[in-house]
């Protein structure tokens, strides 16, 4: 088996220290199974040697790909790079229905490359009862809660009805892309989780970071779940 990590490039550079590696590593994954891959890449890797990908949070989508500008220069970081590196990756791997696991910038990314859009700046478009942004209690501490909506989603292999999260997004999604279902909002309505909404093997996007909270068995299962769908197709290597 052979998961690859899509990060930033500073995310790379902490090697197995990254928080999404030692979430690998808590649940049984090799450290030979794992695979960083950043946009100072000079291409795309082969998918056909891997067997899942996930990608991971960081900097946000530029406006432009949902037909927007940038509406809050001082808020809004763009990784150019990684844009168009990660959205080539996901359109290989959703080709190879390779299991798909996404966190944060993740889950925006994907929610835009099915044509959906994102609120540039929550606390200035959205109506949220909750400071989501960053929260200043440690990123391990769950600060709200996210409740399930679809009782029959590969998310709900993961928890029935809420659980507790983490909330670090300035960021979220306005308008579902086409293809995509919600599978679980907060408090105060935000779209929390997206998945397929065909009969793809694993396609699970999530706002918060898991890999933050291992120690809250909802955050321990779903990596579980993702290496466990990676495992069933794997071939010896």
């Amino acid at each position: 088996m052979k998961i690859m990590i899509s990060v930033s490039d500073k995310e790379k550079a902490k090697g197995v220290q990254s928080p999404y590696c030692k979430a690998f590593l808590a649940v049984w994954v090799k450290p030979d199974e794992l695979e960083m891959v950043s946009p100072s890449r000079s291409s795309i890797p082969d998918l056909r040697d891997y067997d899942g990908v996930l990608f991971a949070g960081g900097k946000d989508i530029n406006p432009k790909y949902y037909q927007e500008t940038v509406k809050y220069p001082n808020l809004v970081q763009i990784d150019e790079k990684r844009d168009a590196f990660e959205f080539e990756l996901f359109d290989r791997a959703h080709r190879c229905r390779l299991p798909i696991l996404a966190i944060c910038r993740g889950l925006q990314m994907i929610n835009v490359k099915f044509g959906g859009t994102l609120y540039q700046d929550l606390n200035s478009e959205a109506s949220v009862e909750r400071e989501h942004n960053m929260q200043s209690a440690p990123r391990s501490q769950p600060t709200h809660t996210v409740t399930l909506t679809d009782p029959e989603s590969q998310l709900a292999e993961t928890f029935t009805g809420s659980c507790l999260v983490n909330s670090l997004h300035r960021q979220a999604i306005k308008r579902l892309g086409r293809g995509l279902k919600v599978t679980a909002h907060s408090e105060d309505g935000l779209v929390e989780a997206v998945e397929s909404a065909d009969a793809y093997p694993f396609l699970v996007a999530v706002q918060w970071h898991p890999e933050e909270m291992l120690d809250l068995p909802q955050a321990r299962k779903l990596f579980e779940n993702f290496v466990t769908k990676c495992r069933g197709p794997a071939a010896p290597r």
